[in-house]
């Protein structure tokens, strides 16, 4: 792993920094996806609202993770110990649910180590497998999870009735497992 790259838990004094962050890095990535007014609903008030961050840093299940690269935040983890998933035994299969790194570290390595610390703790937490979901869209996430060894298992669509104003052509999900 770099040096320079820590990877530190954080709790909940800390969800205005995480909501913040996670701002910061989503806006850049993923205007493409929403039609006028969807972006500032997604992370004002669907995803990145300081309480709802606040809520899920509290429960038990949900690990998050700040990534610092020479001091300066670059990235984020939301970790699921027990996933949520009908589609998997909740005890043994751990959900990465967000890994997101600034635009500025892509393709630096730094998601390849972000990915290897998920492993890690997959594997410290006895989990036989772990899951993830991504756009089926997102050819270059999708092409790092595939060269990471996960596989597609299934796919799904957002639901129109939550996801109003993001443009239905990117609605399309995969599902994918790694086995441990």
């Amino acid at each position: 792993m770099n040096d320079a790259l820590k990877i530190v838990q954080i709790d909940a004094s800390q969800a205005q920094t995480l909501s913040d962050l996670a701002k910061q890095i989503y806006i850049p990535h993923y205007p493409y996806l929403w039609e006028p007014g969807g972006i500032d609903w997604y992370i004002n008030e669907y995803a990145y609202p300081v309480e709802k961050i606040e809520s899920e840093l509290k429960d038990a299940n949900n690990l998050h993770y700040i990534a610092y690269l020479e001091g300066a935040a670059i990235g984020y983890l939301k970790i699921n110990v027990n996933t949520n998933s009908k589609r998997f035994d909740t005890n043994s299969t751990m959900e990465l649910e967000r890994i997101y790194i600034h635009s500025s570290c892509i393709q630096k390595g730094v998601g390849t180590q972000l990915m290897q610390f998920v492993i890690s703790l997959a594997k410290q937490y006895q989990k036989k497998e772990l899951v993830l979901k991504a756009m089926d869209s997102a050819k270059n996430a999708l092409s790092f999870y595939l060269k990471n060894g996960f596989e597609m298992v299934a796919t799904f669509q957002l639901p129109d009735d939550v996801f109003v104003l993001m443009k239905p052509e990117y609605r399309g999900m995969y599902i994918l497992k790694l086995v441990l």
